[in-house]
Parts: structure tokens; sequence; C-alpha cells
């Protein structure tokens, strides 16, 4: 039977309770207060935080739909409003991620003796830098390329036909773009969650290995579901997720050994 540490015999579980619930508090706070601060006016410009990142997400469209006098639109009355807030949402969870981790580390570390922690955070420390390696390709490698497909079926006037042309919603635009950062953001947690499993001794690299051809198949049905109907983007998600499968593969190895 596992040693207990001094200070954790002394708290009992409502103790421990009353710690989680101080700490998740915290996590709350500082989501409120940074979902506040994003609607406050502090620009020349008049724009808040929310403005100034919607106008960051929509670049990778203006710069191919400014040159020929594209624009977005709202249909509703309430539609521009909601689309601030889901901004505001989106930029407050981001932020407020690590905080959140961290308070549920410091709930859970104290608990833990040395080895196990110096086990455990290297895995809480990859899992935001890989969840931005996850964005940053989203938004600099797959949008670009997406766009610019989509954007290839617009269709000017030709012997008196009228144009087709693209106006984006702003509502559909910001959920299309959270769902791909999201959804990429996701599955670049794919070998925190591998090496966990190996960690705990429920996989083992040979398993992973001999289920190779399995996870492949299922890299490109992920792609597929979350990503939108072209092959381009579709492929960018699946070649990501099977490298990453592989590299857990390779890091699974030294973890059995040690």
């Amino acid at each position: 039977m596992a040693k207990v540490k001094k200070s954790e015999q002394n708290m009992t579980l409502l103790d421990h309770l009353i710690e989680l619930r101080n700490r998740l508090l915290i996590s709350f706070c500082a989501f409120v207060v940074l979902f506040c601060l994003c609607f406050i006016k502090f620009t020349n410009n008049n724009q808040n935080l929310a403005d100034i990142v919607y106008i960051f997400l929509q670049a990778p469209l203006a710069s191919q739909m400014l040159e020929s006098g594209g624009r977005m639109i709202y249909t509703a009355l309430h539609e521009g409003f909601f689309t601030q807030v889901k901004v505001a949402f989106f930029i407050s969870l981001c932020i407020s991620l690590p905080v959140f981790l961290i308070q549920i580390w410091s709930f859970v570390a104290p608990g833990l003796y040395k080895n196990e922690k110096k086990a455990f955070l290297p895995f809480l420390l990859a899992t935001p830098i890989l969840f931005l390696a996850g964005a940053a390709m989203v938004y600099y490698v797959v949008i670009p390329l997406a766009w610019d497909f989509f954007l290839s079926f617009q269709v000017t006037s030709v012997n008196g036909s009228l144009p087709i042309e693209l106006e984006p919603r702003i509502s559909e635009y910001l959920s299309l773009i959270m769902k791909l950062i999201f959804a990429f953001g996701l599955c670049f947690e794919l070998p925190v969650i591998l090496l966990l499993l190996v960690k705990a001794e429920i996989l083992t690299s040979e398993d992973l290995a001999s289920k190779r051809k399995y996870a492949i198949l299922c890299s490109f049905i992920v792609a597929a579901i979350l990503t939108p109907p072209d092959v381009i983007s579709q492929i960018l998600l699946a070649l990501p997720i099977i490298a990453l499968y592989e590299i857990s593969i390779i890091f699974s190895k030294f973890l059995n050994k040690s």
C-alpha cells in the first residue's frame, strides 16, 4: 500500500473538496475577468480585444478577398453582438486554460512524490505547447490553402450572366475557424494521451506499433470528420496525426526502458 504524506493525512475529504472548490473558483474568476476585459474599448479605432482577435482570425480570408472588394456580412440584428460574445469566450478560454492547469497541478502535486512529479510535469507542460502548435499549423498552413480552394468557385460575369461571389457571414466564419483550431489543437494532443497510457502501463510501444495501420485509417477518418470537405485540409490534418503517432511510438520505447 502506497504511503501517504503527513500533510495529506491531516486533511480530511472535506478539506480536499474545499481546496478543489477554491482552485476551480480561481480559474472561473480568471475566465470571467478576461471575458469582461474583451469588451473594453482601448484603441484609437474604438476597438476592443474581441474586435482585434476577430480581425486576426479573418486575416487569411481578408488577404484574398480585399483585392476583389469582398466583404463579410451578418443577416440578423443580434448576430454581430453574439459573434463578439463567442470571440470573447474563445479568448478567455484559451488564456485561462494555463491558469486552470496550474490550479489543478497545485491541487494534485502535494499528494505526489518527487519522482511522480518529475514523471507527470512534462505531460502538463506539453499540453498547451502542442495545442498551440496545432492552432498555428491550421492558421498559417491549412486555412490559406482551404480558403484559396473555396474561393476558386467564384464566377465573374460572362456574356450577361450573373456573377457568383462569396459573402461569408461573420458567425459562420467564426464557427468554422474555431472548429478548425480546436480540431487541430486537440489532435496534436495525441502524444500526451498515448504516452500517459504507456506510462500507466495500459499500453506498450509494441501495442502502438502493431496497431499502426488502424491508427493511419483512424487518422483519415478523424480528418474527414473535423475538417471542411476538401482533400487538402483533410490530408494536412491526417499527416501530422500519423507523424505524431510515430513520434509517440519512439518516445514510448524510452518510457519502457526507464
